[in-house]
């Protein structure tokens, strides 16, 4: 049963960082490609960045370009989103998704594995 948990969020000031992980089971995770995505109130859920786990190769929004890191720990199964110089604007539920293929998946409807979310909250 593929699983993935995200954990880290919560709440901070405007210009702070948050580091969000997603731990992964009951896949080969060097197989897949894993996706963080964002939703908030009463918006639709948009991707942030993702990474394919066998070559490593990455995308970004626009929108947190230079600002946010991904990265993946192919040893723990986990991939991390690093989040610097943070707005109110990001604020959001993060979810990280999973899709197994032949390139790297940018687009919500291309992951069919997600995890529950963790709320990411920036005051200004």
């Amino acid at each position: 049963e593929v699983q993935l948990v995200e954990s880290g969020g919560g709440l901070v000031q405007a210009g702070g960082s948050l580091r969000l992980s997603c731990a992964a089971s009951g896949f080969t995770f060097d197989e897949y490609d894993i996706g963080w995505f964002r939703q908030a109130p009463g918006k639709e859920r948009e991707v942030v960045s993702c990474i394919s786990n066998d070559d490593h190769n990455t995308y970004y929004a626009d929108s947190v370009k230079g600002r946010f890191t991904i990265s993946s720990d192919n040893a723990k199964n986990t991939v991390y989103l690093q989040m610097k110089s943070l707005r109110p604007e990001d604020t959001a539920v993060y979810y990280c998704a999973a899709a197994s293929g032949w390139r790297l998946f940018v687009r919500k409807d291309e992951y069919p594995y997600w995890g529950q979310g963790t709320q990411v909250t920036v005051s200004s």
